[in-house]
């Protein structure tokens, strides 16, 4: 599961989870004239209202969010987890809606039972809110750009090396002090420091043959396109270089490819695992 594929709107899902937990925990009733000390259960002690609410809740956002993170989404009667997911989170709002409307159920319609002062409890509405607010993170997620970006950014690589640079002197480098030549000198080959007459030449006299000078080695030129890091913004494939329209990989939100080569409007990336393919969509991508 990759966690840098998961985007803001799976936050919002996975932040609506932790406060529908919190408030499965608390109060399902609010009592008038009841004592601080009167035993008032929480969600837990009630079956409908933990199976329909807290759990269905937190499958749905489970779901939700493990789609988003795996490579490869399993589907299941054509149907993909995002979508059980979502319909989970829509199940759980709905039920805690009845709920907060009527905290007692049935219990008011046996014999001389009656609701009179007893409403909706601070967990009754806080797992309301949540369900809420996670069945509209869901829905809204694939909808609204802003919830689309990554949830934890990447990491910006080091910038690469333009091509023909070299590296920095040292020990080994061009540029670097050689061994043999003195410090602080600038010696010819073959001539020691202070002036001494080169090898093959005689003391005062001319030198027997001029050095040849060496040859420089050609440069090759440098393309325009230099390769670069990139983010996509949204899940997008990648197809193969032969121009069939099969994907072979998808990019996702959240980690850095890199681009190898452009051709026209589109780009050749190249995957974590080696693949490379073609980019058609590059629109909104986000340079290292």
């Amino acid at each position: 599961m990759n966690i840098r594929s998961l985007t803001r709107g799976d936050g919002v899902v996975i932040g609506a989870a932790v406060l529908l937990f919190i408030a499965s925990f608390l109060d399902i009733f609010s009592i008038d004239g009841a004592s601080s000390s009167a035993s008032i259960p929480s969600a837990w002690s009630s079956g409908p209202l933990l199976l329909s609410v807290v759990l269905a809740g937190i499958v749905g956002a489970a779901l939700v969010v493990v789609s988003h993170g795996l490579p490869q989404v399993p589907k299941i009667v054509g149907l993909d987890l995002g979508q059980f997911g979502v319909a989970f989170t829509v199940f759980a709002a709905w039920s805690a809606l009845g709920n907060v409307f009527d905290p007692m159920g049935g219990v008011d319609n046996v014999g001389s039972a009656s609701d009179a002062g007893v409403s909706a409890g601070t967990g009754l509405i806080l797992a309301f809110i949540a369900t809420l607010i996670m069945a509209a993170g869901a829905i809204a997620t694939p909808l609204v750009p802003t919830l689309q970006a990554a949830l934890v950014p990447a990491p910006k690589p080091a910038a690469p090396q333009p091509y023909g640079a070299q590296p920095p002197g040292g020990y080994g480098y061009p540029g670097a002090q050689q061994p043999g030549q003195a410090f602080g000198g600038q010696p010819q080959q073959g001539q020691a420091f202070g002036g001494q007459p080169q090898q093959g030449q005689a003391f005062g006299g001319q030198p027997s043959q001029p050095q040849q000078a060496p040859t420089p080695q050609p440069q090759p030129p440098a393309g325009d396109f230099s390769p670069f890091w990139f983010a996509v913004p949204v899940p997008r494939p990648l197809f193969a270089e032969d121009g069939s329209q099969a994907p072979i990989a998808e990019l996702a939100p959240g980690t850095w490819y890199l681009a190898v080569e452009q051709r026209g409007a589109n780009l050749v990336a190249q995957t974590q695992d080696g693949r490379r393919g073609v980019l058609q969509d590059t629109s909104g991508i986000q340079r290292g």
